[in-house]
């Protein structure tokens, strides 16, 4: 009998979380209840520009922090260029953090994974330590007043239509 409950139990998880499934995020994104203000950073990006958080005030603004050697960091990383195309005429702001390497190491990345939205530099991790981030790669959104409404731990295809529409209604509020 329970030899039974358990099989059931294991097919009924594995059809629950097929690879494909999960890796479609058809599901609607759902928002804090409860925004928390973003901490601040000011970072260097590839070209040696200044980013600072609050010059993407009054913008919806997607922080993602990654590294080069994380799996999952690099197969989202097309789909993220592939949104960003879609968001910056929506004034929609895209930030890449890598995490303690250096420009080097990135620029070799870029090779195979072209990006044009801003790539910064946490060269000394100071910056993630700030976030509550809980693995790489984790992906938050801030709405227009630079708080966190949303947060994502692993990967995800950023051009699918269900993260673009929530981001542009966001920006549209």
């Amino acid at each position: 009998m329970l030899l039974k409950a358990l099989t059931l139990f294991f097919t009924v998880l594995l059809i629950s979380f097929t690879p494909a499934q999960a890796a479609d995020n058809v599901e609607r994104p759902r928002l804090m209840k409860k925004p928390i203000p973003a901490p601040s950073f000011t970072l260097k990006d590839m070209d040696g520009k200044t980013h600072k958080l609050e010059d993407y005030e009054g913008q919806v603004a997607v922080v993602n922090f990654w590294a080069t050697w994380c799996p999952p960091c690099r197969e989202e990383m097309p789909s993220m260029e592939r949104a960003w195309t879609q968001l910056q005429k929506e004034n929609i702001a895209m930030l890449a953090i890598n995490v303690g390497e250096d420009a080097d190491t990135i620029f070799t990345f870029t090779a195979d994974y072209p990006v044009s939205f801003p790539l910064l530099l946490d060269q000394d991790s100071s910056v993630i330590k700030e976030w509550p981030v809980k693995g790489l790669p984790t992906t938050f959104v801030l709405d227009k007043q630079g708080r966190i409404v949303y947060r994502v731990i692993g990967g995800r295809e950023w051009d699918a239509p269900e993260l673009i529409d929530m981001l542009i209604e966001l920006q549209n509020r």
